[in-house]
């Protein structure tokens, strides 16, 4: 009797697993609707120039966009073509950075700016496939969003072809099951602040193009879900290349022991002008350096607003 019992019971699990495992397989790559925001690249230098500054400033896209081969141009100050081709190994598995430049082959050159457009403020890939969620632009401007696709398609093309990301199992359940596209929690403004010191500049540049939550909020590194409160500090991270160094991103709001709380203001701003100083830092310091003084100080008035206790 007990001997039917566990081979039952066995032949119940064997099956289930196999149900998971094959609904994985019809789920993982699965294809999501989103609108296709009606916005153009530009030409014009202004715009280009500022398309420019969030890429290699703010929104920091070549800190992770720039072929490995031109790190050491990014490191001296250079803005070398988003040409891709870095990897990194998370617990979902090998994820590739694509390939930027405007080549009609191995880059971005044969999609509409419509469809980078959806990319960016909607996570949904030109597939159709859910983007992985590293960066929130969902908030991004309209404007801020054509000055980035105007930067894009400026750049010289260049030809380097980058593979898809090389998934795990885990990485295609938590694809089957849990991620699905984020899009803005309204009508996206057409024009972002204006530049200066101000709280609502830095508001906007801490939420919506810096992604700050990103790595100084603790979330659940298989799904991604924030789990701690915002801003108050992150999980653990390895520094990249040569020994890895254990660091975790701290709390940065104004609460007691806030990095906001610490500083001064013309700490915070010579903080960030400084750069790296952890070789491999997962902060994007050689970005966050080139980004202006009134941003940096927005950046701080914001966050000495940000508390989570009184």
């Amino acid at each position: 009797m007990m001997r039917k019992i566990l081979l039952r019971t066995g032949a119940t699990i064997v099956l289930l697993i196999m149900v998971v495992l094959v609904t994985i397989s019809l789920r993982w790559d699965r294809h999501f609707d989103a609108p296709y925001p009606r916005l153009a690249a530009s030409s014009d230098l202004a715009m280009i120039a500022r398309g420019k500054y969030l890429a290699f400033g703010p929104a920091h896209c070549a800190d992770c966009h720039t072929s490995p081969a031109d790190s050491d141009r990014l490191r001296g100050g250079d803005s070398p073509p988003l040409s891709g081709g870095g990897a990194f190994v998370i617990p979902v598995g090998t994820i590739r950075v694509p390939n930027v430049t405007p080549d009609s082959a191995t880059g971005i050159g044969g999609l509409s700016d419509s469809a980078l457009a959806r990319m960016l403020r909607y996570g949904v890939r030109p597939d159709g496939r859910s983007a992985i969620p590293f960066m929130e632009f969902h908030e991004m401007s309209d404007a801020d969003i054509v000055a980035v696709l105007s930067f894009l398609r400026s750049q010289p093309a260049v030809r380097n072809v980058v593979a898809d990301h090389g998934l795990n199992l885990v990485g295609k359940a938590v694809m089957a099951f849990v991620i699905t596209p984020i899009g803005p929690t309204g009508t996206p403004p057409a024009e972002s602040p204006r530049p200066g010191p101000t709280l609502e500049r830095g508001a906007y540049l801490v939420d919506a193009v810096s992604n700050c939550a990103g790595c100084h909020t603790k979330r659940n590194m298989v799904t991604g879900a924030y789990t701690g409160p915002r801003l108050a500090g992150g999980v653990p991270m390895e520094t990249a290349g040569g020994r890895p160094i254990r660091v975790t991103p701290p709390n940065i709001t104004a609460d007691s022991g806030g990095r906001a709380a610490l500083w001064t203001e013309d700490d915070f701003v010579a903080r960030f002008h400084g750069g790296e100083r952890i070789p491999g830092s997962p902060m994007p310091w050689l970005m966050f350096r080139r980004m202006s003084d009134d941003d940096l100080r927005a950046i701080y008035r914001y966050l000495r607003s940000v508390r989570h206790t009184t």
